[in-house]
């Protein structure tokens, strides 16, 4: 049975102003509207992960969660509360309960701290009563449950002294090291080797069975996702634009984006009959979008009210929503209708224009 929310967001937006120059005076504020109106729920012991490529705003949502960006508008319901509009004096106690682990574990960690000081020091800000045997006992523990071996020998390192993977898991203990009830992972695995990637995923996995902490696991690789999470949602240019289960999102994609994502991923079979979803043209600019669906100019399935209209999230099975028009119609087909023929200047006609031309 399904428990209630750990964390419920609701309507989140997050734009960045603009700085423009003194010939733009008088001239309208422009927004990088990087997160527009994203709406989810996490559970207590689950993993919700947020896939979609560069620059569709996973990393913005998970920021703007863990408070270290301050949101536009919107709610962020943590246990009964809504943080998204506390102070920045009041987030202390809160961060107590929600720590982040950042992408890059070179850039994350303080050179000038020891692994010691780099662990223990969210207790000097939150557990401010221990003693500093009590504080040496929990970093140990931490380092432990990161799955570090000989704990002890590592205290006194640096982290030019350690790899990459051990510098992810130090992040990963320093994250634990009070007791959190959710944290928001910023693609943890994309900066390590591919041989040590599965240990650090199985680590996050085990801890979240054990602990029962709750993630939000943003990832561009679809194949991490899958892996990794119980609900999926998938960005594109601020919007969730498909939300579901995992298995239910992977073996029924419905939304046009959905399918390009999923074929973009390779499948190690020389059998397997690979299906070309075609995507024109490039991502619009977060400045200027699109009217109507933010999908549309690169839809080959686009149709004048997708061009006219915002469309709403349409649930095509229990749990499954897509924002898409024609959602009902692409759902459950293994592959979409057939695109409208573009016509396009066949090789002998150019050559004739060239002729003619000369």
């Amino acid at each position: 049975m399904s428990e209630e929310p750990i964390l419920q967001i609701r309507n989140l937006k997050k734009y960045f102003e603009i700085k423009q120059g003194l010939l733009s005076f008088g001239a309208p504020q422009l927004h990088v509207k990087a997160v527009d109106d994203v709406t989810f729920n996490i559970e207590r012991g689950k993993i919700y992960g947020l896939v979609g490529e560069s620059g569709c705003g996973k990393t913005t949502t998970g920021r703007c969660i863990a408070r270290l960006e301050d949101p536009t508008e919107g709610s962020i319901w943590f246990r009964d509360r809504d943080i998204a509009g506390i102070k920045k004096k009041q987030l202390r106690g809160f961060r107590k309960n929600m720590q982040m682990i950042f992408q890059d574990p070179y850039e994350s960690l303080n050179p000038r701290f020891t692994v010691q000081q780099t662990v223990g020091d969210p207790l000097t800000v939150h557990e401010k009563h221990q003693s500093p045997e009590e504080r040496l006992t929990a970093v140990v523990k931490a380092l432990q449950d990161a799955g570090l071996k000989n704990p002890q020998d590592m205290l006194e390192r640096y982290p030019h002294e350690l790899s990459g993977g051990q510098r992810q898991r130090v992040a990963i203990a320093r994250a634990l090291v009070v007791d959190p009830l959710f944290i928001v992972a910023d693609e943890p695995v994309s900066m390590l080797d591919v041989s040590i990637r599965a240990g650090v995923m199985n680590l996050m996995l085990d801890l979240k069975e054990k602990f029962r902490i709750a993630y939000l696991f943003v990832t561009h690789d679809v194949a991490i996702a899958r892996y990794m999470s119980d609900n999926l949602g998938v960005m594109y240019l601020g919007n969730l634009v498909e939300t579901a289960e995992t298995d239910t999102l992977i073996n029924n994609p419905t939304h046009p984006y959905t399918r390009a994502l999923l074929a973009a991923v390779p499948i190690p079979d020389p059998d397997y009959d690979w299906v070309d979803v075609p995507i024109k043209g490039d991502i619009p600019s977060p400045i200027n979008l699109p009217s109507g669906c933010r999908f549309h100019p690169r839809c080959v399935w686009a149709k004048d009210i997708c061009k006219e209209k915002d469309p709403e999230n349409i649930e095509v099975a229990t749990g499954h929503f897509v924002k898409c028009w024609f959602a009902e119609d692409m759902y459950g087909n293994e592959a979409p209708p057939p695109p409208p023929e573009i016509n396009l200047p066949n090789e002998s006609s150019q050559d004739e224009e060239i002729v003619d031309e000369i």
